[in-house]
């Protein structure tokens, strides 16, 4: 088997995280992660036995896809997200500091570190020579708000065709094995605009949409109090955004309310529609003046995997042999991009190091942790392509 540097671990990812990859979509003006992509592409391609591509994910935002390995064993791929969050109100974001072996900066937990393993694997099994198989590493864009890098590859999942897939999202050394989805959706309930003091010619779009608001209260109780999910627990729905009105001295004509519903594997959109528009008919029923009309957003489905996969238990049997402890099988709460490549038809399981504040203030990779992922990995990686 290789072995791993844990120095060469730190000195990489803290190369990662002085490069800022904020995603623009989140931050308007932002540079995105073409500066990223490119520096990780120029380091792998000087590396023999390496093969590099950028794939435009959308918008010029490039995909890095990494492969090393002519074996005729099978395919895994690896999965991790370039882009990152914004640092409003973060010290040094991009100072890459380490204390108490602990690497701080904006993407050294979610997700660099993953990123840092990747490229460290790729290198290593570049100079070991043979390997049974292919490693495919997808470094993407996007995750943190449409997962266009994720989906560009699935598009084209026949050219690299894995037997499996690992996303490298932090799970604590824990095998993630199912996440929630959500479904976005948006109701505007309409009133008749009228002068403050005309109550019989006004109707109040606002109060109409406060209707809504208890039966959606009512629908989060219900959805809290199902069987939980083994791994993610309840389903669940909340109020996200609302506005509406004029101005304090007219009945409001229009109000928008925008809602997220959490969803369990089994659930679908169809039935989170469902759910909502029957809401709505009932409310209609009630009252010939309620006037409001759904119109459903952004779908992320849910993910879930049999703990008998063949991935989860070579991924659990590298937990055992390289780190001595039993794996712990768990569900996130997170959407990932995991449900992707899942749909795709690629069986796919979850692991990645440790660490705090993903999207905080203060965020930080535990290197040892590092460490110790990166030394699972390669032993799945060797272990379920030489099968």
């Amino acid at each position: 088997m290789i072995q791993i540097d844990r120095r060469h671990l730190r000195e990489t990812l803290a190369d990662l995280v002085r490069i800022p990859s904020i995603n623009p979509d989140l931050v308007p003006g932002a540079g995105g992660e073409r500066e990223i992509a490119e520096a990780i592409a120029a380091r792998l391609r000087t590396t023999p036995g390496i093969t590099v591509e950028l794939q435009d994910a959308g918008g010029g935002r490039p995909n890095v896809i990494a492969i090393v390995g002519e074996g005729s064993g099978r395919r895994l791929m690896l999965n991790g997200h370039m882009d990152t969050v914004g640092v409003a109100g973060m010290a040094d974001p991009f100072s890459a500091r380490v204390e108490d072996d602990r690497l701080y900066g904006r993407g050294a937990f979610d997700m660099k570190g993953s990123l840092a393993s990747m490229i460290v694997l790729l290198e290593a099994i570049a100079r070991a020579g043979e390997f049974p198989g292919q490693l495919i590493a997808t470094f993407v864009v996007d995750e943190e708000y449409a997962s266009i890098g994720t989906q560009a590859i699935c598009r084209e999942i026949d050219r690299w065709r894995p037997d499996a897939a690992l996303v490298l999202e932090p799970t604590d050394l824990n095998i993630g094995v199912a996440h929630k989805g959500f479904v976005w959706a948006e109701i505007v309930t309409r009133g008749r605009a009228a002068h403050g003091s005309d109550f019989r010619a006004g109707v109040d779009a606002i109060a109409h949409m406060g209707r809504v608001l208890v039966e959606l209260e009512r629908l989060g109780a219900d959805l809290l109090a199902r069987t939980p999910h083994r791994y993610v627990g309840p389903p669940s729905i909340h109020a996200s955004l609302i506005s509406g009105g004029q101005e304090l001295s007219s009945y409001p004509e229009e109000c928008c309310l925008q809602i997220e519903r959490r969803t369990v594997p089994g659930e679908t959109a169809a039935q989170v529609e469902a759910e909502l528009q029957a809401i709505l008919d009932r409310l209609s029923a009630e009252d010939d003046q309620f006037n409001a009309t759904l119109t459903m957003g952004v779908v992320r489905e849910p993910f879930e995997i049999s703990e008998d996969a063949e991935i989860v238990r070579v991924l659990g049997r590298a937990v055992e042999r390289e780190l001595g402890q039993e794996p712990v099988v768990y569900g996130g709460f997170g959407w990932m991009d995991s449900a992707l490549l899942a749909a795709a038809g690629v069986p796919t399981a979850i692991f990645g190091p440790s660490g705090e504040g993903a999207h905080a203030l203060v965020e930080w990779s535990d290197l040892a942790s590092l460490e110790a992922v990166t030394r699972v990995i390669a032993r799945v990686a060797y272990d379920f392509c030489g099968m």
